[in-house]
C-alpha cells in the first residue's frame, strides 16, 4: 500500500467536516466543539485565523472564483476520500457601513452556488448553512416569528441570505441542505459587535447612551455561541430523519427588549437607574451623519442607515428546534449578561480588546496609574 493510499484508509475512520469561514467566530467556535480523535476538521478560508483551531486541516480557498473552489475541493477528495459528514457552511459577506457590495452576491449567493456545484460529487451527510433570523419581516413585540412567517429582508445583508436560500433549493440536487436562521450570537465575554457598542456607550457614560432612535421596547433574539454549537450537532444527530431541505430557528425565545438592556447595564456597571430617551429619527440620523464625519479617533457605531431599523422586532419561536432536533438554548442573555459586564468591570482593558474596541483615554491612563503608582505620582 503506498502513501496515499494508506493516508486514504486512515482517513476512512475518521469522519470529515468541512468548515467553509473556519477562521471566524463560529468556524473556530466549531472546530473547538468537534474535536475529536474520529472527526477529520478541514477548514476553508481567504485568510488564516491567528491561532490555527485546534485539530483543523486549513485550506486556502477563494468562494468568489470557479476554479479556486475546484481545485480546493479535488484536493480534498485526494487526500480524505469523497465522503464527508457534513459542510457547515458559514463564509459571507457582512459590514455595517450599510453600502451596497458585490460580495454580498459574488460571495455569499454565488459562493454557495459554487460548493453546492462542486459537492455533487461527494457523499454528503448535511449541508448546514448559517442564516439570519434577519430575513424575516419584522414582527411586532410581543408576537413570535416561526419559519412560516413571511421572509422580508430590508437591507443587502438578509438580502443576500434569502437570495441565498432560494438558490439552494433550486441546486442543492443530491447535497441534503439544512438552513439555520441564526440570531444574534454572543459569548460569556460578549463578542457581540452590538451588544458590546451599547454597553461602551454607557459605560464611558455617552450622552448617546441614553438615547434611541425607535420604540426601546422593541425584542431582538439572541443565542450564546456554544448553543449555537449545540444547534450545528444538533443537526447533524438528526440528519436521517430530515428530508432534502430544512429550515430552523436558532436562537432565544426570551428576548430582552432595549430598554431592559440598558437599564441592567447601567444599573450593574453605575449602580444607577439609567434613563434612555426616543429621539425622532430625523434628529438622530443627522447627530449619526454629523458623528461619523467628525475627525475621531474611532467612528461612532451607529450609522445613519441603523437608525431606519431601529424599530424592527425579532422575536423567535424555536419550537420546530425543539420537536425535530431536540435543541434548546441552556443560556439566555438575560443571565449571562452580568458575568459580560463583570468581566469588563475586573479588567477594562482586557474586555476592550477581546471585544475589538478602542478605549478611552482616561481608561489608559486609569489602568497606567494603578500598574504604577510611584512613577505616576514622581512624575
Amino acid at each position: 500500500m503506498n502513501g496515499k493510499e494508506e493516508e486514504l484508509a486512515m482517513n476512512e475512520t475518521e469522519e470529515v467536516y468541512l468548515i467553509t469561514g473556519s477562521s471566524g467566530l463560529l468556524g473556530h467556535s466549531l472546530c473547538h466543539h468537534f474535536n475529536s480523535k474520529n472527526h477529520l476538521i478541514v477548514g476553508f478560508d481567504r485568510v488564516g485565523p491567528p491561532f490555527p483551531p485546534p485539530n483543523t486541516e486549513c485550506l486556502f480557498c477563494d468562494l468568489t472564483d470557479d476554479e479556486s473552489v475546484q481545485k480546493t475541493l479535488y484536493m480534498v477528495k485526494e487526500r480524505y476520500g469523497g465522503k464527508i459528514k457534513a459542510v457547515f457552511h458559514l463564509a459571507a459577506y457582512y459590514n455595517f457601513n450599510g453600502k451596497d457590495s458585490h460580495l454580498y452576491k459574488d460571495l455569499t449567493v454565488k459562493g454557495t452556488g459554487r460548493m453546492l456545484r462542486e459537492l455533487q460529487s461527494f457523499d454528503v451527510g448535511q449541508f448546514v448553512f448559517s442564516s439570519s433570523m434577519l430575513v424575516y419581516k419584522p414582527n411586532k413585540p410581543g408576537e413570535t416569528l416561526s419559519e412560516e412567517s413571511p421572509v422580508e429582508a430590508n437591507w443587502q445583508y438578509p438580502q443576500s441570505k434569502v437570495d441565498t436560500e432560494e438558490l439552494m433549493q433550486q441546486v442543492h440536487g443530491n447535497v441534503p441542505v439544512v438552513s439555520l436562521r441564526i440570531a444574534g450570537v454572543y459569548s460569556d465575554i460578549c463578542q457581540s459587535i452590538p451588544i458590546a457598542h451599547q454597553i461602551q456607550r454607557i459605560y464611558e457614560k455617552k450622552l448617546e447612551g441614553h438615547m434611541y432612535s425607535g420604540d426601546v421596547n422593541v425584542r431582538q433574539s439572541f443565542v450564546h455561541l456554544s448553543d449555537l454549537a449545540n444547534a450545528f450537532e444538533a443537526v447533524i444527530r438528526s440528519g436521517d430523519k430530515l428530508p432534502g431541505y430544512s429550515v430552523f430557528n436558532i436562537g432565544e425565545a426570551d428576548a430582552m427588549s432595549y430598554n431592559e438592556m440598558q437599564c441592567e447595564i447601567g444599573e450593574f456597571l453605575h449602580g444607577e437607574d439609567w434613563k434612555t430617551l426616543e429621539v425622532p429619527k430625523p434628529i438622530a440620523k443627522a447627530g449619526a451623519w454629523m458623528g461619523n464625519k467628525l475627525p475621531t479617533e474611532e467612528k461612532p457605531f451607529i450609522k445613519p442607515w441603523m437608525i431606519d431599523h431601529a424599530d424592527d422586532n425579532y422575536e423567535l419561536n424555536i419550537e420546530k428546534a425543539r420537536q425535530v432536533l431536540g435543541w434548546e438554548p441552556a443560556h439566555s442573555l438575560r443571565k449571562t449578561l452580568p458575568m459580560m459586564l463583570e468581566g469588563l468591570k475586573v479588567d477594562p482593558l482586557k474586555w476592550y480588546q477581546l471585544n475589538k474596541l478602542h478605549p478611552p483615554h482616561w481608561l489608559i491612563e486609569q489602568q497606567e496609574l494603578q500598574l504604577h503608582p510611584i512613577q505616576s505620582k514622581a512624575g
